[in-house]
């Protein structure tokens, strides 16, 4: 039932929004030049001129969102996502669009029409979204909006799925039962496989998921058939399911489709420019800027023991390849560099060097290795090759984090995990900004480093159950 209204619903809600947008733009218009100014003379005029924009604007944001996604298939989508692609959308939309009108002598612009049409359109989308999310949610608990739905499959698969479906009830789905093998412990049964056809002629199930065990899967050209022939939607789980990460991309070779299990967006080049750029320019321009504290801290150094300011040790990095890291040094001269880690008891320090690490100034000079491009401001931590070559045999999925640039702090680092401390989950931690990076995951990482994040605790852990958070 919900198939066949989600259609208008989901255009009901375009509309919605490019009306949304174009009463924030009139109202913008309003508030800045009429309200602000006094300028009641004028409401006609600028009425007339913001009709042709406050169109462009909401035109412009509509396609983005239907070029993401946003109005279709989006009920197990988290509400951060879509607050995520509001603010995307709303910024890419103004800039083109701006441009566009501008490059077409269509309209002359006032900055702070703009600036209050940003922050308006941002609010009050956010807020629509949010509100419906609550109402939808309201209204799944009294039964409505539910979409039905069954699990083909009776194994472990199956029941996590239903499991996972029954922890999250704010979804709106219900599984009406399984089929398949009723051996296996699932309850609900259906029917068995032969019985598919006669499920699926219950009008009322709106979608199929299909989640076989390994040794079933000789069966699934039959069952896919099946729901093919019903026109019932359907979805596959693979028993595969733990080792795929979050954003698989599937590439085709002539016939064969490939499962791209460790695609991610920086190896678009694209992308890989953009964070290259920033990169550059944020380290030169904070190599600039700091060097009358480098001098300080290279004093400091200096007067705190003999040996050199700078401490280099191999690390490895992208692509697995070794790189001098460069540290202001905060230790005595010793033979374990190159196997052991520092802990906050350790006697290997200097006073001034212990101050260093605490505050993380001892991080500087990896300003350097930034602007010359072994590493990023933000990405996993480099490691010494003597414990990658360690963790690499011991820790699951260790090795995937040299696929993008090592950076002076992380996802990871902010969340507690730096230093001595547990290496399996700060894995996880950086798997998950790789597989989930973007450009506002950058800035907020360096946020939280530059207000809070600087101060050291090595042996802090994470507070967070899911990298996520």
């Amino acid at each position: 039932m919900i198939r066949k209204n989600q259609a208008f619903f989901n255009r009901l809600n375009q509309l919605l929004d490019i009306l949304l947008v174009i009463v924030c733009y009139a109202f913008s218009s309003w508030f800045w030049l009429v309200l602000r100014n006094k300028d009641f003379v004028n409401m006609a005029t600028i009425s007339g001129r913001t009709l042709l924009t406050s169109f462009a604007y909401s035109l412009a944001l509509s396609l983005f969102f239907m070029s993401v996604g946003f109005y279709g298939g989006t009920r197990t989508r988290r509400l951060g996502w879509k607050l995520k692609i509001i603010l995307i959308g709303t910024t890419a939309s103004l800039l083109v669009s701006s441009f566009l009108l501008y490059l077409l002598r269509l309209q002359d612009f006032s900055r702070g029409v703009l600036f209050v049409f940003y922050g308006t359109t941002v609010a009050s989308l956010s807020l629509k979204y949010y509100a419906m999310r609550l109402v939808m949610r309201r209204l799944r608990a009294k039964g409505y909006n539910i979409k039905q739905e069954i699990v083909i499959g009776t194994g472990a698969l199956a029941r996590q799925y239903v499991e996972d479906v029954l922890n999250e009830q704010s979804l709106g789905i219900h599984v009406l039962g399984y089929v398949g093998d009723a051996r296996k412990g699932a309850k609900q049964i259906l029917g068995g496989f032969d019985d598919l056809d006669r499920v699926l002629a219950n009008p009322e199930i709106d979608d199929v998921v299909i989640a076989l065990e390994p040794e079933e899967y000789s069966r699934i050209r039959d069952l896919i058939g099946a729901c093919e022939k019903n026109g019932v939607k359907y979805y596959v789980i693979p028993f595969y399911n733990d080792v795929i990460p979050a954003n698989p991309v599937i590439e085709n070779v002539g016939r064969s489709k490939l499962i791209n299990m460790r695609a991610n967006r920086l190896e678009s080049v694209g992308w890989a420019t953009l964070k290259r750029a920033f990169d550059f320019t944020a380290s030169g321009i904070g190599l600039l800027v700091l060097s009358p504290l480098f001098v300080l801290i290279a004093l400091g150094v200096k007067l705190s023991s003999p040996g050199p300011v700078l401490f280099k040790q191999v690390r490895v990095g992208y692509k697995r390849q070794e790189f001098n890291m460069l540290k202001f040094r905060s230790m005595k001269m010793n033979d374990q560099e190159t196997t052991a880690w520092s802990t906050n008891e350790d006697d290997r320090r200097t006073r001034f060097g212990s101050m260093l690490r605490k505050t993380s100034l001892d991080e500087l000079p990896q300003l350097w290795n930034v602007f010359k491009g072994d590493m990023s401001l933000v990405g996993p931590r480099p490691e010494l090759p003597y414990f990658v070559e360690k963790f690499k045999e011991t820790i699951p999925f260790y090795m995937v984090k040299h696929q993008v640039k090592p950076g002076i702090t992380g996802w990871a680092q902010i969340n507690g995990l730096r230093g001595d401390t547990d290496i399996e989950t700060r894995v996880q931690y950086d798997l998950w900004y790789i597989e989930n990076w973007n450009v506002g995951l950058d800035l907020r990482i360096m946020f939280k480093t530059v207000f809070g994040g600087m101060l050291n605790s090595e042996t802090l852990r994470a507070k967070k159950k899911h990298p996520g958070g």
